[in-house]
């Protein structure tokens, strides 16, 4: 059975535990009104199901070549993109001045979850124009965004960011490009970007690079970088691509997975690029990019795992040994756990998207913290969920899941790389204790003490959540006494503790939804029973002295 995007469960959720009608309330996403969102999901559900899941094995078996410098896509990518971008999808948040939807984020991750699911390959290239698009319309010029803003949300053209160079991956700072002004208002940037997802497409008739690059008198590290527009194609006087720019592929990588997506060298050789935002402003336009990817790439990871367990579940109901082996305990325990995993990361994504809109649109300080909060956990907890779920599909289909036909790998290969990209997950991590606990812990402390008033009662799921709240809130106060350099060694396992507390929440808004009997208070019960138990594990291993961690040396691990 081919995939199946959730459109049912995005409607119990919005309904049940990640409410979207808070948002239709408010004027700015007063069209997100819940018959709406579900008829717009529904529609891309169709286009998931239909054109984009066909192409899954395509982009892998046929990856993205480069041919005497010309990109070529795997084959179907064309009709594949013609899809998303004449169905409105890439500019879904967009502001609708330059033709986008206006919607609110939380549906757009559905959205991109559907698509992530249907073929992950692909929905990076959509995923990176969204986040240039949010970049752009909160740092650029009015120029620059009445000429590339219609052409990006309207998937005419397409976008990057360039950040990563050979020697300078999560140190941004030691970046080596630069950018020489012409004085006529463009500048001359120069130098070599790895990793640009991509980075190239014959899909599209221009493809526009954000990329970080030094101005003369930029400042060592990262206060004196600053981030340029710079187009393959130059613009010409109607705003249509024009004469080429000096600007070009090196070569493509040859990776894991993710091969439908090229991953590309980029080398800028004095090319035109145009100053957005401020000069040596240019990490906090590019973060405005990369904070809205972080929460998209957890998508991702949910996504896939969707894919893995849908794609698991059919086979175990069709092999046959001593039975169907979906009737065997242990069979069902990977089955149980891979769709309770799913769930819960897909609430604390949505959950996070839902919170930014709201501050948003209201201007409430206390929904854009706990947005800002959940972004790390959102992003490092959907890929850890997507590469396990992958990983235990595997396991299910036994010997077949090691045999590439069946299509099982693929999944495991393709999502390994959302631990990694957009800020690794343990940046994430030090994110959660340090930058996010920069206001005294203040907005854990708050959706900490929600979880808690929530899951009052005396049955036993609310009683486990109860318990681990308790503990959460205990290890964040222990943790807020530490200096933040002694909290990172325990910043993994803190995240993790949050996470596994938050799915055990919403698990249980989902059983109280259900009346306590049912799939999902069944499915409610295995989170509690066996996985909510990790909590208090975690929080030991976030709260060992860090003096232990800091006596190993170097030589140590070389020995």
């Amino acid at each position: 059975m081919p995939y199946r995007s959730p459109v049912a469960e995005f409607g119990f959720i919005f309904e049940h535990v990640v409410p979207l009608a808070p948002l239709a309330a408010t004027e700015r996403f007063a069209e997100a009104e819940p018959e709406t969102v579900a008829g717009i999901l529904a529609e891309a559900g169709k286009m998931c199901d239909a054109v984009l899941a066909p192409l899954q094995r395509n982009g892998d078996q046929t990856p993205a070549r480069l041919e005497n410098g010309v990109l070529r896509s795997s084959p179907g990518y064309d009709r594949g993109y013609a899809a998303i971008a004449e169905g409105g999808w890439i500019g879904l948040t967009a502001d609708p001045e330059h033709g986008g939807m206006g919607l609110p984020q939380l549906v757009n991750m559905a959205v991109n979850d559907m698509m992530s699911g249907a073929c992950l390959a692909l929905q990076l290239k959509p995923l990176l124009s969204q986040g240039q698009i949010e970049a752009l319309e909160h740092h650029a010029s009015d120029e620059i965004r009445a000429l590339y803003l219609p052409k990006l949300i309207s998937g005419e053209w397409s976008g990057t960011m360039n950040l990563t160079e050979p020697q300078a991956g999560s140190d941004v700072g030691a970046l080596r490009a630069k950018a020489e002004p012409r004085g006529n208002g463009t500048y001359a940037v120069t130098g070599q970007k790895i990793f640009i997802s991509w980075g190239d497409s014959d899909l599209v008739s221009n493809v526009c690079h954000l990329v970080l690059a030094r101005l003369p008198d930029g400042a060592a590290g990262t206060k004196g970088i600053s981030l340029f527009m710079v187009p393959k194609y130059l613009p010409d006087a109607e705003g249509n691509p024009g004469a080429p720019n000096s600007l070009k592929v090196v070569s493509l990588e040859h990776k894991m997975g993710l091969h439908g997506s090229p991953t590309c060298v980029m080398s800028f050789e004095g090319a035109t690029g145009w100053l957005v935002g401020a000069e040596h402003k240019g990490m906090a336009a590019m973060f405005t990019m990369m904070n809205n990817a972080r929460l998209a790439v957890g998508v991702q990871g949910i996504g896939v795992a969707e894919a893995a367990c849908q794609k698991a579940t059919e086979y175990a109901a069709e092999r046959r040994q001593m039975g169907p082996i979906i009737a065997h305990a242990d069979v069902r325990r990977m089955l149980a756990t891979m769709r309770a995993e799913t769930f819960a990361a897909r609430c604390i994504a949505l959950d996070c998207a839902a919170s930014l809109d709201l501050g948003r649109a209201s201007g409430a300080d206390a929904a854009a913290a706990r947005g800002a909060l959940l972004t790390p956990i959102a992003k490092s907890w959907g890929t850890e969920v997507g590469i396990a779920v992958a990983d235990m599909g595997v396991q299910v289909h036994g010997g077949m899941g090691f045999i590439e036909e069946t299509g099982a790998a693929q999944f495991f290969r393709d999502v390994r790389v959302t631990a990694i990209y957009e800020g690794t997950n343990g940046i994430q991590a030090m994110d959660l204790v340090g930058r996010k606990f920069a206001d005294g812990g203040t907005a854990a402390r708050a959706l900490i003490a929600e979880i808690a008033a929530d899951a009052g009662g005396d049955d036993a799921l609310s009683t486990a959540v109860a318990g681990a709240a308790k503990a959460l809130a205990e290890a964040t106060e222990a943790l807020l006494a530490r200096p933040m350099p002694e909290r990172f060694g325990g910043a993994d396992a803190y995240l993790r503790a949050f996470a596994r507390t938050l799915g055990g929440w919403y698990h249980l808004k989902a059983a109280r939804a259900e009346g306590g009997e049912g799939p999902r208070s069944r499915l409610a019960r295995h989170y509690v029973a066996r996985l909510l138990p990790e909590v208090p594990s975690a929080l030991a291993a976030a709260l060992t002295d860090p003096a232990a961690l800091e006596a190993i040396t170097p030589e140590d691990l070389m020995a």
